[in-house]
């Protein structure tokens, strides 16, 4: 049963894969049909993947909120304008040391998940309820704390944490080996894994896919992956940012996947009655999407600080619509249950392309506006069809 769950969650995320390809290939067409330079300039993959960072952090938690029964956080946006206001106070006002901060506003990013999941855990109140109240208070606080007036600059020591490349060097043979480097071993490592996984799979008798399927699959990811990087090493390197979201995309795919306490979350959005008779302390699995969303949130909070050099009223506006919509559109159920770390990020990096791809060509922000939600509006009804047709099956 659960390899079935799997591969169908694998075919699902491997279609949006192909219409992320698609819709790329699109703008490259239009954008160069335009004369606006091309989609795929290493500067502009370079800015792609610094303007949607906090994208990929709040889809990675949202997924986990979504995955407890189509649950969704509305405060994410709030969360990141708060702990931005409290980290530019610290830092630029107080001059405290900037690691202490860090720490500091991370811990205050748990508070914030803590006293929502409170009462959406263990008192039942419905997360939109708890999450809209929590939005309108957070971005209050963050405006009587920012006083309506932004703060900034950061310190440079600051900014290298999340804005700075690999190599910090202007040597672009030294920039190109090290981006080739890093992705030949990426890849090593990804073969190696899916040789494991697979072996893992039919030992335990679960549904895999063929061997030339998966051949095919490891020789295009490879392939891209080494492209990427190419580009990559001909714009000033890694973006330091980009090992953060590897981090995080590692660690909750590890949990989501690996774990027993990551499988709660599916059992739970499958069927929370059976998850409770089956032992599972459904309250605590709550408590922690929650809790981790807002962690997570605090975490987009310190990068988008350090992008933009300063600390705004307006800043994270909303950022939660991009997070639940990359989720969705990336293959994540609107009942829960089903969805996987790697869907919600080919979700973010497609709405980033949309973004991206609609800046260049100058299109009306109304009008992006427009198009998003309806892709966000044909995944879900691609999901709830799908539901149908296995229901009638």
């Amino acid at each position: 049963m659960e390899g079935k769950i799997e591969k169908k969650s694998g075919i699902r995320t491997n279609a949006i894969l192909l219409a992320l390809v698609s819709v790329m290939v699109l703008f490259e067409i239009l954008i160069r049909a335009e004369g606006k330079g091309s989609l795929f300039a290493p500067a502009n993959i370079s800015n792609l993947i610094n303007q949607n960072a906090y994208v990929v952090i709040l889809a990675v938690g949202m997924l986990l909120c979504i995955l407890t029964g189509g649950n969704i956080d509305l405060s994410v946006g709030s969360i990141v304008c708060l702990v931005g206001a409290v980290a530019g106070t610290l830092i630029v006002n107080m001059g405290m040391n900037i690691y202490l901060a860090i720490i500091i506003c991370l811990l205050f990013g748990i508070l914030l998940g803590a006293w929502q999941g409170y009462w959406i855990a263990y008192v039942r109140i419905p997360p939109f309820i708890v999450t809209l109240a929590g939005m309108l208070l957070f971005r209050g606080l963050a405006n009587v704390i920012l006083n309506g007036l932004t703060i900034s600059p950061f310190p440079e020591n600051y900014l290298r944490l999340f804005t700075s490349y690999i190599p910090e060097s202007d040597n672009d043979a030294l920039q190109m080996t090290v981006s080739l480097s890093v992705a030949g071993v990426i890849c090593i490592l990804y073969v190696i894994s899916e040789i494991a996984s697979r072996k893992d799979k039919i030992r335990k008798g679960y549904a895999t896919e063929s061997s030339g399927a998966m051949i095919t699959k490891t020789v295009l990811i490879c392939a891209f992956a080494m492209a990427f990087a190419t580009l990559l090493g001909l714009h000033k390197g890694l973006p330091i940012v980009l090992v953060w979201l590897a981090v995080i995309i590692f660690v909750y795919g590890y949990f989501t996947n690996r774990t027993v306490p990551g499988r709660y979350f599916y059992a739970m959005g499958g069927n929370e009655k059976a998850a409770i008779l089956s032992g599972i302390d459904t309250n605590k699995v709550l408590f922690f999407a929650y809790t981790n969303m807002a962690f997570l949130s605090a975490i987009a909070a310190l990068v988008c600080c350090a992008r933009f050099n300063s600390a705004t009223p307006s800043a994270g506006t909303s950022y939660e619509m991009d997070a639940i919509g990359s989720c969705f559109i990336g293959g994540a159920s609107a009942y829960g249950g089903s969805g996987t770390v790697g869907g919600a990020i080919v979700g973010a990096l497609l709405m980033g392309v949309l973004n991206n791809g609609m800046s260049i060509l100058g299109i009306d922000a109304n009008w992006q506006k427009a198009v998003k939600g309806l892709v966000l509006l044909a995944a879900v009804i691609f999901d709830v069809l799908s539901k149908k047709r296995r229901k009638n099956d």
